[in-house]
């Protein structure tokens, strides 16, 4: 008899333990965010074990309608701690067979160094290139902030959902609002890579009010690099190597390249005068052209007369500030204003240090015809 009995005792527990469920969920993939637990017609026991685990939440829908959600932590499943799900079955009294309800986990932490990235150019107007395009990458970071919310308005009745069906969607967004933010900030275009921070902050702030109403969090969006095409690359560049340099010096080196390389030709003398002529007109023609006055070589044939003389050009020093060229009809101008005085610092090309205008022969006679002020 007592062997009989510690078998009905046996099946008993066996017989038990149909009844006793455990709901929990392992993620393996690494890029699920949504798993619905599967169950013979959704039936959970009563005292059934759930195991949430950390960086997850477990959402229970009661057709169709988001009822209880369970953070980390083993809960046992009754009456007591599925309020909002007694409520909608309309149990009376605690149950004691299974109910049904649709369970899902939702994987709750940071999805990180996702890429974003512009397909195709944008295009920019740029004050001084005119039209030209860029193009910009990045990463960014989220994570589900309202499990409820997020499988109201994205993952629906999908049994399981990855981020890879939503971050097609995430990226298109990102790449519109960087858009607007690039072509409103109205920037030099390589001043775009001295505010990518600023920029990183500015559409970060914009999408997070896209991504509240879906349940998403936006943690993190950086702006790694705006590229722009290597020909406007380049021409900057050179810009801002003449804003730099000495445009004499620049001219000089590039006479004394010319007249070395002809030099090395074979051609001889001919080729080396070649490149004298070159290398001068070279010189001539850049000095021209940021309005500067260069000297002329002398010619080599005494029949060729001389360049025409050109009146001087004086920068002068006005309330501490330099200011000029000015020829001699400006500067007698400012001297009937007052604003050019014998005391007055004047310099010119070819002297090497600024001096009083009443010590130079040329201005002190301008200084002359002007009349002294009415006596009191």
């Amino acid at each position: 008899m007592t062997k009989l009995k510690i078998d009905f005792m046996g099946l008993f527990s066996i017989f038990k333990g149909e009844f006793i469920d455990v709901i929990d969920w392992l993620d393996d993939s690494g890029n699920t965010l949504v798993h619905r637990f599967e169950r013979h017609k959704n039936e959970i026991k009563n005292g059934a074990q759930l195991t949430v685990r950390e960086g997850q939440v477990a959402v229970f829908i009661d057709q169709g309608q988001i009822a209880d959600v369970f953070g980390p932590g083993r809960h046992v499943l009754a009456t007591e701690n599925l309020p909002i799900l007694s409520t909608l079955q309309s149990w009376p009294h605690a149950f004691e067979s299974p109910f049904k309800a649709e369970v899902y986990f939702v994987n709750t932490r940071k999805f990180t160094d996702l890429k974003w990235g512009t397909k195709n150019p944008i295009i920019l107007n740029d004050e001084r290139f005119g039209m030209l395009e860029i193009r910009a990458f990045g990463t960014y970071v989220f994570k589900v902030s309202d499990p409820g919310l997020f499988i109201k308005e994205i993952v629906g009745t999908d049994g399981h959902f990855t981020h890879d069906e939503i971050s097609g969607q995430l990226r298109s967004q990102i790449v519109a609002q960087f858009t607007d933010a690039a072509g409103e900030a109205s920037l030099p275009v390589e001043a775009y890579a001295a505010n990518n921070q600023e920029l990183s902050t500015s559409i970060h702030e914009l999408m997070t009010a896209q991504f509240t109403p879906l349940g998403i969090e936006l943690s993190s969006f950086i702006i790694e690099n705006i590229s722009m095409p290597e020909e406007v690359k380049k021409e900057i560049f050179e810009l801002s190597r003449l804003n730099k340099i000495d445009i004499n010096r620049l001219a000089q080196l590039k006479s004394a390249k010319a007249i070395e390389k002809a030099a090395e030709n074979p051609s001889g003398t001919a080729g080396a005068g070649l490149g004298m002529g070159m290398g001068f007109a070279m010189a001539n023609q850049m000095g021209n052209a940021f309005g500067q006055s260069n000297t002329a070589a002398p010619s080599s044939n005494s029949n060729t007369p001389p360049p025409l003389p050109t009146e001087a050009a004086w920068f002068v020093a006005v309330g501490g500030k330099q200011e000029g060229p000015y020829d001699s009809q400006k500067l007698q101008a400012l001297a009937q204003s007052g604003q050019l005085r014998p005391d007055t610092l004047v310099w010119k090309r070819g002297m090497a240090n600024w001096a009083k205008a009443e010590t130079i022969a040329d201005i002190k006679g301008i200084l002359g015809s002007v009349p002294p002020p009415l006596p009191s």
